[in-house]
Formats: C-alpha cells, sequence, structure tokens
C-alpha cells in the first residue's frame, strides 16, 4: 500500500537530509532496498536533528529545546505517523512510519536523547566504564536502531550491534579529539590520559599521546573484531549495506593509525572515492 501524501513529503525530506548530511550513513544506505533505504534515512533525520540540537550554539537554550523534543517524541509515537496532533516537524511521519513497520524499540530514541543531553555541558569522561556509557547512548542505540532495519532473528545480534557502535564512536573520538577540545569536551578517559602521562589540556607530550592512542585504537579494534559476526546475522540483503558501513569507520580509524595519529594538526577522512570503492567491494563480495 502507498503511504499517504504527507507520510511520502516526509521521507522525501529525510531523504534529502540523509543525501547531505550523512557523510558517512548515506553511501552504505544505497546498497539497500528502496524500502529500507527509506527508513534509514528517516532514522538518520531524527538522529541528526537529535545531535544538532546538542551542539548548534544559535539556540539560546538547548536544555529547553531538547526537553520539548523529547516531549514532541513522545507525543509523536503516542499519536502515530498521519495523526493531525502529531507535532510539526516534517521528521515525524516517516520516522513514526518507520518505528512502526520496522517495530522499533521506543526506548532506543530516549536513551539517544539522553545521551546528547549530557553533551550540553562542558564533558570530561573520567573512566572506560564512563565512556562506554557514553558511547551506548550516541552511538551503540543507532546500531541496534538499524539492525531493526537490516532485520534478524538470532537475538545475538542486539549485542553485537551494541558492540559495533562502541567500535564506531570510539573511531570518531579519536578523529575528533582537536574539534572536541575546542568544544571544552574530552572523551579520552582522564584515567587513561593519566596512565600514559598525557596532559588533558594540551594532549602532549607528543610521543605519549601517540601511544595513549595506539592504546584507544587497539581498543576500538578489538570492539570490531567481536562484533564481525553480526554482518552474518543480518537479513541476506542487508549484509552489504552493513559490511560497507564497517568498512567505511574501520578505513578511517586505518587511517588515523598511518597518519602516525596526527589528529591534532588536521582531520583524517575518506574521500568520496574512497567511500565508493568500499562500497562497490561491499557489493561485490555480497554478490559473490
Amino acid at each position: 500500500m502507498s503511504p499517504s501524501p504527507a507520510i511520502a513529503e516526509s521521507y522525501a525530506w529525510c531523504e534529502q537530509v540523509a543525501r547531505t548530511q550523512a557523510k558517512n550513513f548515506y553511501y552504505s544506505f544505497l546498497l539497500l532496498s528502496k524500502e529500507k533505504r527509506s527508513a534509514m534515512c528517516a532514522i538518520y533525520a531524527f538522529m541528526r536533528y537529535c545531535d544538532d540540537l546538542s551542539d548548534d550554539e544559535g539556540i539560546a537554550d538547548r536544555a529547553s529545546a531538547i526537553a520539548q523534543w523529547r516531549n514532541d517524541l513522545t507525543a509523536a509515537l503516542a499519536n502515530g505517523a498521519a495523526n493531525g496532533n502529531a507535532p510539526k516537524h516534517p521528521v515525524w511521519p516517516a520516522f513514526v512510519d518507520t518505528v512502526q513497520r520496522f517495530k522499533i524499540p521506543h526506548q532506543y530514541f530516549f536513551d539517544m536523547i539522553a545521551g546528547v543531553s549530557s553533551d550540553l555541558e562542558p564533558r570530561r569522561i573520567q573512566t572506560f566504564d564512563e565512556l562506554y556509557d557514553y558511547c551506548y547512548h550516541v552511538a551503540s542505540v543507532v546500531g541496534l536502531t538499524i539492525i531493526h532495519i537490516f532485520g534478524f532473528s538470532d537475538p545475538r545480534a542486539l549485542e553485537l550491534a551494541e558492540k559495533c557502535g562502541i567500535a564506531f564512536q570510539i573511531t570518531n573520538i579519536l578523529r575528533d579529539v582537536r574539534e572536541d577540545l575546542g568544544k571544552q569536551r574530552v572523551y579520552l578517559p582522564l584515567d587513561d590520559l593519566q596512565k600514559f602521562q598525557v596532559s588533558a589540556e594540551t594532549f602532549g607530550p607528543p610521543e605519549r599521546f601517540r601511544e595513549l592512542m595506539q592504546f584507544e585504537a587497539e581498543r576500538a579494534r578489538d570492539y570490531y573484531k567481536q562484533s564481525a559476526p553480526l554482518v552474518a546475522m543480518v537479513d541476506e540483503g542487508s549484509r552489504a549495506s552493513l559490511a560497507a558501513l564497517i568498512a567505511i569507520y574501520s578505513t578511517l580509524l586505518d587511517r588515523i593509525v598511518e597518519s602516525n595519529y596526527d589528529v591534532l594538526s588536521r582531520r583524517i577522512r575518506l574521500s568520496a572515492a574512497q567511500k565508493i570503492w568500499l562500497l562497490i567491494r561491499s557489493w561485490a563480495k555480497g554478490a559473490a
């Protein structure tokens, strides 16, 4: 059955958001069926707006804005995709339709909002347990959400999706050390900084900083390794997409390592051509 005009318009809006802003995720969406790709775009648009609320310094009261978004989420999920009483934002019809269609647990979205809310104030992570909890709320819940769209039957997939999210977020943190410090956020655990005798203010001295970064990169690698069986657990038609997404993030980690952890002078990134190559390679392996 075709979606209502309001839902179809909302999906089109979400796809535009994903196409223009999802620097890593959107490439992997291209390997999915139209229905699953549209659903991924709806989830991404919701997550993107959550993240923007915590980072947009143009918002006078970000805490109030996030609280209102949480209230809108509650109302949208209660009222349904096309209900006239739903909150007025273009994401909601497609988002709610996706949540209902793929039976995604609602708690994941409230956890995501809790995660971005924790970034409103200057932040210094003290321990790895605290870092894990942060990564869970801003990244693992994304993985737990999207595997419902990928489709799975083995309940162990949930645990592996959580670990995959941890790997992705640690990779992001290693890439964004300089930018996060400028926002008064230090996600590298203070316990680890002290262990390697690295300053939380300057990340010096350089050699000890590189040793710390190597330690954290190996930690991320371990989570990639632990979560590797997840690809075979999702529905066959989704495996190439998930494999491409993992390849993009793990290759980004490779580039950080190959740069000798030179993340303080520049931002390490993959080019569009590199991402497309990883996309093609994942598709080819899936078709073999």
